[in-house]
């Protein structure tokens, strides 16, 4: 999603202008659109000059003209009028969501549609109009925290690489009440979809989604009945929360074992007393456990599919991934580490 993003620094102050590349190479960002003249940058990057009311790119191309549409007609002009294999530069005077929507559906796959936006907040809408969203957004920052702002509002660059293990699960315990969380998403989680949650962040069991119900429950694709409220959980970033910690809003990591990888967005918290298992496997000599709800739609996944908690038994091969052991307020950090 960070390639359909690009920053337009805007301040009078060039140590500030050159503080927002700075930082904005630090979270992935390399699309620019600067004023003439600018000189910050990295030879990587795409920078495309505004003059005026056009975008100028490389040399041997035309200029971009940029079109302020405030009404109905003016869109329809602007669609009518774009060539086929070519880009309609779009400056809202007035409503941004709607009209959008409705460049999104007239672009159909004949030509490109880029929008401005005015601050962060507006990129996600920007991105999402009809579920595709425009090919291009030119958001507007005037200071560095506006860059950690945009970050956030567009989840950041999902984790790759993630290093799937099989361990062997050796006790299966019960633990008593605790107060366990269940994590419900703005998203529809397909069943082979869940968290990576854990006792220790080295290693983070995959609790799959109740994308499949029981014979006394309605499937509900939204939730993930996560676990025991200290456990860690894989965020979009790449970092680890505590799940007593997670809120609406939170971009927590979506994940199958071994296939796909999204961010999605928490709706809503649950956390309610209830019987607790203590599950513990071995990885590689290293004793792991993780903290779930006994229940028939609390399922841990194995290569075979996925085993509620009420069925693991010990001998089961259960999946989770590995990860850098020692972690400073989520961040992975470099320091000896043991945790039990």
């Amino acid at each position: 999603m960070l390639d359909r993003v690009t920053i337009a620094p805007d301040s009078s102050d060039p140590e500030v202008g050159r503080a927002i590349v700075a930082r904005a190479h630090q979270r992935g960002f390399r699309r620019f659109v600067v004023p003439p003249g600018w000189e910050f940058g990295d030879p990587g990057d795409e920078l495309l000059v505004r003059r005026g009311d056009e975008l100028a790119r490389g040399s041997g191309s035309a200029p971009l003209p940029i079109r302020r549409i405030g009404d109905d007609g003016a869109l329809r002009s602007a669609i009518a009028t774009t060539p086929e294999g070519g880009t309609l530069v779009v400056e809202w005077t007035g409503d941004r969501v709607i009209p959008l929507e409705s460049a999104v559906a007239g672009r159909g796959h004949r030509f490109q549609v880029w929008t401005f936006a005015r601050n962060p907040e507006e990129v996600p809408a920007a991105l999402g109009a009809l579920e595709h969203g425009a090919d291009r957004v030119i958001v507007t920052l005037h200071d560095v925290a506006e860059v950690d702002a945009l970050e956030r509002a567009v989840g950041g660059p999902a984790p790759s690489g993630l290093t799937w293990s099989s361990v062997v699960v050796t006790d299966v315990h019960p633990a008593g009440l605790g107060d366990r969380v269940i994590v419900d998403t703005t998203s529809l989680l397909a069943p082979e979809e869940g968290l990576l949650v854990g006792s220790a962040a080295a290693f983070l069991f995959h609790v799959a989604s109740e994308a499949v119900g029981s014979k006394f429950s309605r499937p509900r694709p939204f939730r993930v009945n996560a676990g025991a409220a200290h456990s860690y959980v894989l965020m979009a970033d790449g970092s680890t929360r505590y799940l007593a910690e997670l809120a609406g809003n939170d971009s927590v990591l979506a994940v199958a074992p071994g296939g796909t990888v999204r961010a999605v967005r928490v709706g809503r918290i649950k956390v309610e007393r209830r019987p607790l298992v203590m599950v513990r496997a071995d990885d590689t000599g290293v004793s792991r456990t993780v903290f779930l709800q006994e229940a028939e739609t609390v399922r841990l996944s194995t290569e075979e599919g996925r085993r509620a908690t009420t069925d693991l038994r010990a001998g089961s091969r259960v999946q989770g991934v590995r990860l850098p052991p020692a972690r400073h307020l989520g961040a992975a950090v470099e320091e000896s580490i043991e945790e039990r």
